[in-house]
This record gives C-alpha cells, sequence and structure tokens, in this order.
C-alpha cells in the first residue's frame, strides 16, 4: 500500500559528481551506472532511518533488489553534479523507493526511477510477506 501523505517523511538527498570512469563512448553516463546511483542515494536513505544495510543484517534479515524501473530522460556528462534523492514510498510488505536524479545546479530531471526490495530472514532464506517488526520500529509507525 503506497502512503503518498508520509513519503516525503522518509527521503534523503546526496549529491555526486560525475566520473571520467561512468562514462561509455559517447561522452556520457553509460546507463548502468545509474543504478549504481540509486545504491548511493538509497543508501543515504537507510542511514537517515538509522536501518542500513549492517543493520539489517544484525536484525536478521537482508533485503535484495527484486525489481528495478528506469527512465531515461536526458544524459549526464562528465564533471556535472548530479542531486541524487530517494523517497520511501511503500513499507507494509516490501520497501519501495522512487528516486529523481537530476542537475544540482539547475534542477533539470535527467532520470526517474523506482526499487522494490523484500525482506528475507537470514536464518531461514524465507521471504517475509510483511515487513519485519524492526523496520517499523525505526520508521516510528505502528506494525499492520
Amino acid at each position: 500500500m503506497r502512503r503518498k501523505s508520509q513519503a516525503s517523511r522518509w527521503w534523503a538527498e546526496v549529491e555526486i559528481q560525475v566520473q571520467f570512469f561512468d562514462l561509455d563512448p559517447m561522452q556520457i553516463v553509460w546507463h548502468g551506472n545509474y543504478v549504481k546511483y540509486l545504491e548511493v542515494a538509497r543508501c543515504a536513505l537507510f542511514d537517515k532511518i538509522d536501518y542500513n544495510y549492517v543493520q539489517m543484517g544484525e536484525s536478521g534479515y537482508s533485503w535484495p533488489v527484486i525489481d528495478v524501473q528506469l527512465r531515461y530522460i536526458g544524459s549526464a556528462r562528465f564533471g556535472q553534479r548530479l542531486k541524487l534523492r530517494a523517497d520511501l514510498v511503500e513499507y507494509e510488505n516490501r520497501l519501495k523507493i522512487d528516486y529523481l536524479i537530476s542537475d544540482a545546479e539547475t534542477g533539470v530531471r535527467l532520470t526517474r526511477a523506482s526499487t522494490t526490495q523484500v525482506a528475507v530472514d537470514i536464518a531461514t532464506g524465507e521471504m517475509c510477506f510483511v515487513s519485519p517488526p524492526v523496520l517499523f520500529k525505526k520508521l516510528g509507525v505502528e506494525a499492520v
């Protein structure tokens, strides 16, 4: 269930500068590197809610990405400063995060994306159909 009214409650923004090693032969960011940029924003979001990957593992859960959706609007170039924003928009049964990658100086949109992650009990390897209580505690909300 999407909680649009609370989406802005859990978000993070970071800025990065496009590096030479991220470019393709056409001198623009290779499309596959945008997934790496999503990870940078996602890690900032998880740090902000105090539930990063180390803490997830310590709590007994892994959260593999099971779906990635990307829509390329414009190309990023060497040296360009990018603003990466991640918004947590679903959390009850899975983590769904929406992303916006834009030019940090002008605000022009370059990429929109979303990822979906599910909780997996590390001890059993079983996928959880409801997010574990630790996530609700970190978000400061009542469990469903």
